[in-house]
């Protein structure tokens, strides 16, 4: 993940968003006081990670629930 700044009104949702791997954007975010939950489809295990690792600047001190689903 690259070294830029994320502004403090980034939300889970407009990491996805603005990302530039289009699987990315694709992707739904429901999001609780305690937890973050990313669901959806993408093509390897990298790009979920990828989708994880977008949102950690923004969620604060909740947990990330990973349920994207890898799809060859």
């Amino acid at each position: 993940m690259n070294s830029t700044l994320i502004p403090p009104s980034a939300t889970p949702q407009s990491c996805l968003a603005s990302s530039p791997i289009p699987e990315l954007r694709r992707l739904i975010v429901e999001a609780t006081e305690e937890v973050i939950i990313i669901s959806g489809n993408v093509s390897s295990y990298y790009v979920k990670q990828m989708a994880q690792e977008s949102v950690r600047p923004a969620i604060g001190p909740r947990r990330i629930l990973n349920r994207v689903i890898v799809r060859r």
